[in-house]
């Protein structure tokens, strides 16, 4: 899709994760900001400072409603950048926090957020160590915006990235898929459910699986536009196609309840505790295997491979059933539940 540059304007759809939040990213932003690098499109930036590999990452996180179950707009700006500076199998050592505040939110439901990112950064290991602080008029903003950014550190011999996947690779998944979209869907809706987002810090298990040594090819935490969206941007990044086997997928029922409820596809639903690694197919057991011994990773699943170079005819993702079926697993345009981050 080409952007009208001097006509259009912006949608809500261009900010939720899908193909138009890529369109507008490589056409605007990526087009001026000549940074080396930038057009990879990972969650993090790679920087050599003085002979070191320093891993940068930023978000932003506008969800409503601020409080839902499993978490809260605190608790999902740590733990969100926390796992993206993990996504470069580095160490993650340090986030700054930036929220600007509406006139009139209640200081109990501030203090609650500011007590839950402390508690969300005290789990993941880390401080929380600058910031800014700002107060606008009732109506120019929904509460409460936070932003927040990452600084971490990697070895210089890993180098995590799209380009580095290879024919064969397995494709494995933490646990279930959906739980943040589908629980925040309940939330908004009043569904009476035991659902709850996924949410958490993910950087002290990927830090244990990086030490194992494995042939890890790459990592991305599947948020906005869910599985489907993740693996569409990776297979387009990489020039590769992956198959998916829909049986191995870990769903959970009410997850299930709610999409056919929606309408929307699970697997396009997002995710706040989930990462996808590409991995040597010798190894894939191993990383199962330590993945399924942690709590962040007990649901652990291999849901797929990169076909072989035989059978690769476009960069995409297949999805097979249990009949032998396969069906293109399409790249959302948008996340079809904005606001869920």
């Amino acid at each position: 899709m080409i952007l009208d540059i001097e006509n259009g304007i912006v949608e809500l759809a261009f900010g939720s994760g899908g193909r138009a939040s890529a369109a507008l990213i490589e056409q605007v932003f990526v087009r001026h900001f000549k940074a080396v690098g930038l057009n990879e499109l990972n969650d993090f930036a790679s920087i050599s400072v003085i002979g070191e590999r320093v891993i940068f990452a930023s978000d932003s996180h506008v969800i409503s409603p601020l409080f839902f179950q499993g978490g809260d707009i605190g608790s999902l700006a740590v733990n969100g950048t926390v796992n993206d500076v993990a996504m470069s199998g580095g160490r993650v050592h340090a986030l700054s926090v930036n929220v600007i505040i509406e006139e009139g939110l209640s200081l109990r439901d501030l203090d609650r957020v500011a007590e839950s990112m402390a508690i969300a950064a005290m789990k993941a290991g880390i401080n929380i160590v600058t910031g800014d602080t700002k107060v606008v008029e009732r109506g120019a903003v929904d509460g409460l915006y936070i932003s927040t950014s990452g600084i971490g550190s990697v070895n210089t011999s890993v180098d995590l990235k799209p380009s580095n996947i290879q024919y064969g690779d397995k494709i494995l998944v933490n646990g279930s898929i959906g739980d943040h979209g589908a629980s925040i869907f309940a939330t908004r809706n009043q569904l009476q459910t035991e659902l709850r987002s996924d949410c958490c810090a993910l950087n002290k298990m990927i830090e244990g699986l990086m030490s194992l040594g494995l042939g890890i090819r790459c990592m991305r935490d599947p948020t906005r536009g869910g599985l489907a969206s993740a693996l569409n941007e990776i297979a387009t990044q990489s020039q590769k196609r992956f198959l998916l086997n829909q049986a191995s997928i870990p769903i959970k029922p009410e997850v299930n309840a709610i999409a056919g409820i929606s309408g929307i596809d699970a697997l396009n639903l997002a995710n706040e505790g989930k990462v996808l690694v590409f991995c040597d197919s010798n190894d894939a057991d191993a990383a199962l295997d330590y993945m399924k011994s942690k709590e962040e990773g007990k649901d652990a699943q291999i849901i797929g491979e990169v076909c072989a170079q035989s059978e690769t005819s476009f960069a995409g993702v297949e999805i097979s059933n249990v009949f032998g079926g396969r069906r293109i697993l399409e790249w959302p345009w948008s996340d079809p539940l904005p606001r869920i981050c």
